[in-house]
């Protein structure tokens, strides 16, 4: 076996023509003896400072090649005489920072905190957002005492919204409330309720969507509907107005919380959220039954038009039950004002 360590300099022109932009970069041919191997195993085993369990993440982060082309499963087998590469991306602080981000605050007690995320702002740290991000604007609204609660890299965070996904959350302020409302995220005991615009127009109008939810297997950056190998996952919806049949205003309930479920349910259905960076690949068909300038600014809008609109939950401690509402975005409100007013809508 033989295993090379490239610095950064001496990485910018590799021979399987690869750059690396900072950081060092790890290299192993496998041998003979590595065929049949799971490649996780065998790149765990190749650099023992890394844990399986961080070789799966590298790979589910596009951080693992064989040859030049990034693996896409951590379960593939090994190539005899391939040369597979990590690019581990550079250590981050222990703790985020206190950064004073803008944010709306909904309700604020001792135990917890529930807001109003702004689209584009990135929940927690992560490669390639260290810093800027919800949990940064936390520290510094909730104080140093908020750093330790539910772990250094995410204290507070029970669940996530995407990053330009804008809408209702909440986060814990204590030990004992992360233990409850991680409690109730995980048994479901809560509502969630989305407003989501979406290319044509569902049928039946109010409906049930089932499929289970994994990784894509040819694009690991996005999820999809899998028949194997996914996470069970409901969404229910129910169609608020329609314009021209080609645009929708539905109302989605989570019945669980899977990464990108409503986009991916709704995708999957042949209705994908306009503006959705991922699930959108081609002009809808819908889009070219519009008038200007309708069509340009839905095609033209910059991010998922979804919005998280309600949460509600029985407080843990007070024992009542709470729900939270927060009206869309200006950017998402504009499209319902164009929709409306645009003739023959």
């Amino acid at each position: 076996m033989r295993i090379f360590l490239s610095q950064p300099d001496e990485a910018r022109e590799r021979q399987d023509g690869e750059k690396q932009e900072g950081g060092e970069i790890l290299t192993v041919v496998a041998p003979p003896d590595a065929a049949g191997q799971r490649v996780d195993r065998f790149l765990a085993a190749s650099f023992p400072a890394f844990s399986r369990a961080r070789i799966q993440a590298l790979i589910a982060a596009g951080c693992a090649r064989c040859g030049g082309a990034v693996l896409g499963e951590a379960a593939i087998s090994v190539r005899v005489g391939a040369r597979y590469t990590l690019h581990p991306p550079p250590a981050a602080p222990a703790r985020p920072a206190a950064q004073a981000i803008p944010f709306s605050v909904l309700f604020e007690d001792e135990d917890l905190i529930v807001l109003d995320k702004p689209a584009g702002l990135v929940v927690h740290p992560a490669p390639g957002n260290p810093d800027g991000t919800l949990v940064n604007a936390l520290l510094a609204h909730c104080g140093a005492d908020f750093a330790g609660i539910g772990g250094e890299k995410r204290p507070g965070i029970v669940h996530r919204l995407d990053k330009d996904t804008s809408g209702v959350m909440v986060a814990a302020k204590t030990e004992w409330m992360m233990a409850r409302l991680t409690e109730i995220f995980a048994t479901r005991a809560l509502d969630r309720t989305y407003l989501a615009l979406a290319w044509g127009l569902p049928a039946p109008a109010a409906g049930s969507i089932e499929g289970a939810i994994g990784r894509d297997p040819r694009d690991r950056k996005r999820m999809a509907v899998r028949a194997t190998g996914g996470k069970a996952a409901l969404t229910h919806y129910t169609l608020q107005r329609s314009w021209f049949g080609a645009v929708s205003l539905l109302t989605c309930r989570l019945a669980t919380g899977r990464t990108h479920q409503i986009r991916v349910h709704l995708a999957s259905r042949g209705h994908p959220l306009i503006g959705d960076p991922l699930y959108l690949r081609r002009l809808p068909a819908a889009a070219k039954t519009l008038p200007e300038p309708l069509r340009g600014r839905l095609l033209d809008f910059p991010r998922q038009a979804l919005h998280a609109a309600e949460l509600g939950f029985v407080h843990p401690r007070a024992g009542a039950k709470l729900t939270f509402t927060a009206p869309p975005p200006a950017d998402f409100e504009a499209l319902l004002t164009l929709l409306a007013s645009t003739p023959n809508s």
